[in-house]
């Protein structure tokens, strides 16, 4: 069965790649112009984006298969997602509304003070910056670890 399914699955790649390639060649034998090129490029596009949406799915669903299979890791699952919930609050109450200015000074449209853009932007800067540290802390925690024991 698994020999079947890795076949199957090959041949899906397979017929995946050369539409690409297909598809990618279109756009190179464009005559430059913007029209062309622009006709060229969105099939390629669509073609991407359902590509990429069958990866999330796909994704999705296999991680809640494995979470149903295994329900012992749905409680580390769970923790896990209540930590991340719990840094995303405090990059939220880090993050700042402060008005978006362009570089003669003056206010975006839409990005005034206050604006609950500006408020989710400053979070997830400060949430990745949070994420950052706490994975660099891990590394060198490791590392130093790999060095005592040697």
């Amino acid at each position: 069965m698994n020999s079947k399914f890795s076949k199957i699955l090959t041949i899906i790649v397979a017929v995946i790649s050369v539409i690409g390639i297909a598809l990618f060649i279109n756009v190179s034998f464009t005559d430059g112009t913007p029209e062309a090129i622009s006709s060229a490029v969105g099939p390629l596009i669509g073609f991407s984006l359902y590509l990429f949406y069958a990866a999330v799915i796909i994704t999705v669903v296999l991680s809640i298969r494995g979470l149903v299979k295994n329900p012992e890791n749905l409680k580390k699952t769970m923790i896990g997602l209540g930590a991340m919930a719990i840094l995303l609050v405090i990059a939220y109450i880090l993050g700042d509304s402060e008005p978006v200015l362009d570089a003669q000074g003056k206010v975006l449209e839409g990005g005034e003070l206050g604006a609950a853009s500006n408020q989710w932007v400053g979070s997830l800067i400060w949430y990745s910056s949070i994420l950052v540290l706490i994975g660099g802390a891990f590394f060198v925690f490791d590392l130093a670890k790999g060095l005592v024991k040697n």
